[in-house]
């Protein structure tokens, strides 16, 4: 569900949509801020993986992915923390996003995500969960938007254009159903685990010993996603859209 704010009236049944759309709005900031500032989050931690991709589009460079994911806390307070910055060219422009993810171990579901995207196709996204589902407030060209999503036991957030986010699938079983969220797109989709295979992938001048997995997706757009040995992403591949990430940080 949509709510606007050029929607807002003073009829009842709209007075009533616009205070559920600000509990809403102070939940997604509450919960943004916990994200931001909870005890060893983001710049503290273990790291897990940190490194570099290659951006190609239809087989053009447009451009590069640098992240870091963290992993931190105990108890009740574990957590992983995703970050990263994806520069492409659009044209002329350069657009520049900026996602950050917190997920719960051990099942990798998102607890709280944000991304911060300018140049073309500018847009703000704040999300958390809350219960059995997800608040969101979005704030692009277009308006202020507040979306609901499904929440399920297993959600991740897999932002497309984010090679990183194929991270948190690297432990589904074959024949395992996902439920994603892509929140910039606004969409929701289940990716299904195929078996894996154990490949030679060439990054670079190097040949590198690799577990290949494809997810097939109810959407149609299949994703194919390889992993080392110690379940690092190193190339992510979604044919439909000719997008090609691949690691350059571990080329030599």
């Amino acid at each position: 569900m949509v709510w606007s704010r050029r929607a807002l009236g003073r009829t009842p049944w709209v007075l009533a949509g616009y205070h559920r759309v600000m509990n809403i709005r102070i939940l997604v900031l509450a919960l943004t801020v916990s994200l931001v500032t909870a005890p060893g989050a983001v710049g503290q931690g273990v790291v897990v993986d940190q490194g570099a991709f290659s951006v190609r589009l239809r087989g053009q460079a447009v451009g590069t992915e640098d992240f870091v994911i963290r992993r931190a806390g105990m108890g009740r307070e574990d957590a992983v923390f995703a970050s990263g910055v994806v520069r492409t060219r659009i044209g002329t422009a350069t657009q520049e996003v900026k996602p950050l993810l917190r997920a719960s171990p051990p099942d990798w579901s998102a607890v709280s995500y944000q991304v911060d995207v300018t140049g073309p196709d500018a847009i703000d996204v704040r999300i958390s969960r809350t219960g059995r589902r997800y608040v969101a407030t979005i704030r692009s060209e277009i308006g202020d938007e507040d979306r609901e999503f499904q929440a399920q036991a297993n959600t991740r957030v897999v932002e497309l254009g984010v090679a990183h986010h194929y991270y948190f699938l690297r432990d589904v079983r074959e024949g395992v159903a996902v439920h994603v969220l892509e929140p910039r797109s606004r969409r929701q989709v289940t990716l299904t685990s195929s078996a894996p295979s154990d490949v030679d992938l060439t990054l670079g001048p190097s040949l590198v010993s690799a577990r290949r997995v494809q997810f097939d997706s109810d959407q149609g757009d299949l994703r194919i996603v390889w992993f080392d040995r110690q379940g690092r992403v190193l190339r992510v591949e979604i044919p439909s859209l000719g997008y090609v990430a691949e690691r350059t940080d571990l080329v030599g």
